[in-house]
């Protein structure tokens, strides 16, 4: 079955870490694409100039296909990968996360490090209004005006949205259909003589 949803933030989410006197302060954003989550990036290198270092990751698209992540000068893998795992591991897309830390004088060590962007990460996320984007497809279905209840009766059990009607000549609606029924609208509308379907 094709993927038809994601989920994503509704709106900004904050949280904190602290460990050793380094504090951690983290921020996801819901981002819809690179050019946003690179602004962001900017924005708060500017903002928290006087921070040791402005770590993030982002994941974008529907199934996560495009992600980026920035340790900004931590220990390779210590701080973009781990805020990246979490925004896979909780499934979310379409975010970025960044995490401030201002140093406290003490190193944590390689292990200490993923620990906490992980843990500052978690705690932005825990909170956060979390949304569900339903992904759609359009497409045109062609029929005689003799099979409109047949048509209509199929748009209804698909809850398939019509945009746009016309029944001049032929019989013509183009239909938005969850991304996941697409292919059973398919399978229906090809099963009853006379209905074309154009995508």
């Amino acid at each position: 079955m094709e993927l038809d949803s994601y989920w994503t933030l509704v709106a900004e989410a904050r949280g904190e870490y602290s460990e050793k006197r380094s504090r951690f302060l983290a921020f996801a954003f819901p981002v819809e694409d690179e050019s946003a989550a690179m602004e962001r990036v900017d924005e708060f290198r500017a903002k928290y100039y006087d921070a040791r270092h402005v770590c993030w990751a982002y994941r974008l698209e529907p199934e996560g296909e495009r992600t980026r992540s920035n340790d900004d000068g931590e220990p390779s893998g210590t701080a973009g990968r781990p805020i990246l795992g979490i925004l896979v591991s909780q499934g979310l897309t379409n975010v970025i996360v960044l995490v401030v830390r201002y140093f406290g004088g003490v190193k944590l060590g390689t292990s200490g490090l993923i620990e906490a962007y992980r843990e500052a990460t978690l705690a932005a996320l825990d909170g956060a209004e979390r949304r569900e984007v339903i992904l759609s497809r359009e497409c045109s279905v062609l029929f005689p005006y003799d099979l409109m209840g047949i048509v209509m009766r199929q748009v209804k059990e698909l809850d398939a949205v019509i945009l746009e009607q016309d029944f001049r000549e032929a019989c013509r609606l183009t239909l938005s259909v969850r991304a996941g029924k697409f292919a059973e609208l398919e399978s229906r509308m090809g099963r009853i003589y006379g209905v074309e379907l154009l995508p």
